[in-house]
């Protein structure tokens, strides 16, 4: 070793070669070196970037996800919210349908409860109206009704003739309740028996089949001005009509008091007042003055006998 050591000091070309050598052996091996460390860190670079991307995007995924997840879980609430909110309404109309329900049933009941009421107490004052008489026995035409409309229809009904429903219907009167509850009702504002009324009116009219000379259309039916031959007698606008201006007529015989009605008798005036306070008296025969509704024989009396087979049903 030392031998070439000698050879090359002698030789300083040789030497000068070999520092050169040794310095670029040296430069290749640090830039090697600094490359491969480069490249890694280069690579690391990269893998990070590349981890970093790969991380958001899973991060937007999943932030993506979860905000679908709680829009989704929002509209879910909001369903639930809707269908609970329409559930509850439901079952408040439910409940007020069916609070309804209860109170037209009870509104119902209780207007059948009062008017079984109303026909018992118009029963009970029919039955205590037919016991009373005067002394003498006769039939007074003025007084609390003695029969009910249901008694009247019954009585009508028994005849098996049919009730001229669209004649008197045109009138107001479309069956034979309401024809009698007409009875009824007028009677009772001037005080007069309706019963009296309506079998008189069942007697003149042949059981409203009107045989006669006056024409159903006239309403009038008790033979009001029909004074013989072909004389129709009196006309009134409606059934209603015809009904209070009988029962007027009634009143004008039995008492001088005046009416309680405004007047639709057109022959009122002429009737001699007080002159038949009861039912017998209305036939001129029977009459101790000679007045009465009419000229037949036992007029008032065959009213009287109607009115006790009317009370019988």
């Amino acid at each position: 070793m030392k031998k070439i050591l000698e050879d090359l000091m002698k030789d300083k070309k040789k030497i000068l070669l070999l520092v050169v050598v040794c310095a670029v052996m040296a430069l290749i091996i640090v830039k090697a070196v600094g490359g491969v460390k480069d490249y890694a860190a280069g690579k690391s670079d990269k893998q990070v970037a590349s981890e970093a991307a790969d991380a958001k995007a899973k991060n937007g995924t999943t932030e993506k996800s979860s905000k679908t997840t709680t829009k989704e879980k929002t509209e879910d609430s909001d369903k639930t919210g809707t269908s609970d909110s329409d559930s509850t309404a439901d079952a408040k109309n439910n409940a007020e349908d069916a609070a309804k329900k209860d109170a037209a049933g009870t509104e119902t009941a209780e207007k059948d409860a009062a008017k079984a009421e109303a026909e018992a107490v118009a029963k009970a004052e029919a039955d205590k109206a037919a016991q009373e008489v005067i002394a003498d026995g006769q039939y007074p035409i003025l007084g609390k009704t003695g029969a009910t409309v249901d008694q009247m229809a019954a009585y009508f009904n028994s005849t098996g003739l049919a009730y001229p429903s669209d004649a008197l219907g045109a009138g107001g009167a479309g069956d034979i309740n309401t024809f009698a509850q007409m009875y009824v009702e007028e009677a009772a504002a001037e005080g007069v028996r309706a019963e009296i009324a309506f079998v008189q009116a069942m007697k003149e009219t042949g059981w409203l089949q009107f045989q006669g000379v006056s024409d159903i259309s006239q309403y009038n039916f008790a033979g009001m001005g029909a004074t013989g031959g072909d004389v129709a007698g009196a006309s009134f606008a409606d059934v209603r009509t015809g009904i209070r201006a009988q029962i007027q007529h009634l009143k004008a015989y039995a008492t001088s008091a005046a009416l309680n009605q405004e007047c639709v008798d057109g022959r009122y005036e002429l009737v001699a007042k007080e002159s038949a306070p009861y039912v017998e008296w209305l036939g001129q025969q029977e009459n101790p003055g000679g007045y009465g509704w009419a000229t037949d024989g036992g007029y008032g009396y065959s009213i009287v006998e109607m009115i006790h087979t009317l009370k019988s049903f």
